[in-house]
């Protein structure tokens, strides 16, 4: 059995790709984005990390509709005939049995002609509200997997609740420690890609903030070259990575993250009980991260600070009143395990292999 999968969601994908993995009669490709995002040449972590695991992956040239116009809106509007035309020859070729599609832009053209084809789809909506680009796919869907009851794909009659897949490195080794260093610890990271305005913010409180805490900090691969200007600060308290391959033991170990508000990783916290001071990203389709924030503020698993209001006082200021809190913050956070299904992957993993099978009877 061959699977394409697809999408922009990584994090989910490669907990269900480590899944599938398993199978010995199951081939594995992936058809993604190859560079971060429009404008930046810098590479994309599934085009970095899927060769390492033995996978095929195969880069798509997608258009992406965009909210507002930008020196990118044409060049991107162009893009979309190409995608479709890859995705023709990547059917023509490879002739998957299913497709397993995480959203993003890069899994329209992906989907709609793997529809054209006949191929069976399963696509997975990982967030409370659904992207655009998962809308229009849910409509050539054979099954629609989603992670919450609340889900606003929930009323599709093709819906199945699987939850959201979680990385196993999350789920095993639980007995990491923290790290017992004189201060507390705090990880910060923007996500797989990182973010140039929260390295600027840590950049701006560095010294204020070594001086009550020990810092992981995750500053991604971009254009604004962060991580080789941020690499020269690193002293016994400051330690940066421009990506973190084992961010779960890591997670384990800290006290406090300070990260976005991507479904993934609010998931991910919750599952390890621990606290997080977030900053939504504020101009994603219906404003998805700071509905995915508020959502798991009122579990006790984070506390906001909006992205307009970062600066580095604000940030030493919300990380200094996290950690006078930290005890009674972890306890509430304890809580927000409640809402995780621990076998997401193998759901998801098992109703593509179901479908696929469905198929071919």
């Amino acid at each position: 059995m061959k699977i394409l999968i697809t999408g922009t969601h990584f994090t989910s994908a490669l907990a269900v790709l480590e899944e599938l993995k398993k199978y010995e009669d199951i081939k594995l490709i992936y058809a993604g984005r190859n560079t971060t995002r429009e404008g930046d040449s810098s590479k994309s972590v599934e085009s970095e990390v899927l060769p390492k695991y033995g996978i095929k992956f195969i880069p798509v040239i997608a258009g992406r509709l965009q909210k507002a116009f930008t020196i990118y809106t044409i060049p991107s509007l162009l893009k979309l005939p190409i995608g479709f035309i890859q995705a023709f020859v990547i059917f023509l070729k490879e002739k998957p049995d299913v497709i397993l599609s995480f959203g993003g832009y890069v899994s329209v053209p992906i989907v709609m002609v793997g529809w054209l084809f006949s191929i069976p789809i399963i696509i997975h909506e990982q967030t409370l509200i659904t992207g655009l680009a998962n809308k229009i796919c849910s409509w050539f869907a054979d099954k629609v997997a989603i992670s919450f009851k609340e889900s606003s794909l929930s009323r599709n009659p093709k819906a199945i609740l699987t939850g959201n897949p979680i990385r196993a490195e999350i789920i095993q080794n639980g007995s990491a420690q923290n790290m017992h260093t004189s201060v507390p610890t705090v990880l910060i990271t923007g996500g797989n890609q990182g973010s140039h305005v929260i390295n600027l913010a840590v950049e701006e409180s560095l010294d204020e903030l070594l001086r009550i805490t020990e810092v992981i900090h995750q500053t991604g691969d971009s254009k604004y070259k962060d991580h080789e200007r941020l690499s020269k600060l690193e002293n016994k308290r400051y330690h940066v990575q421009k990506w973190i391959e084992n961010m779960g033991d890591t997670m384990k170990k800290v006290d406090l993250v300070v990260t976005r508000a991507g479904i993934n990783t609010l998931l991910e916290l919750a599952y390890l009980g621990k606290p997080a001071l977030v900053i939504p990203i504020p101009y994603l389709y219906q404003d998805e991260q700071n509905k995915n924030a508020k959502y798991f503020e009122k579990l006790g698993l984070v506390k906001i600070l909006p992205q307009n209001k970062l600066n580095g006082e604000n940030l030493l200021k919300e990380i200094n009143h996290c950690l006078k809190n930290l005890d009674q913050l972890k306890k509430n956070a304890q809580k927000a395990k409640d809402i995780i299904i621990p076998d997401s992957a193998k759901r998801v993993a098992l109703e593509t292999i179901l479908l696929a099978e469905r198929q071919r009877v």
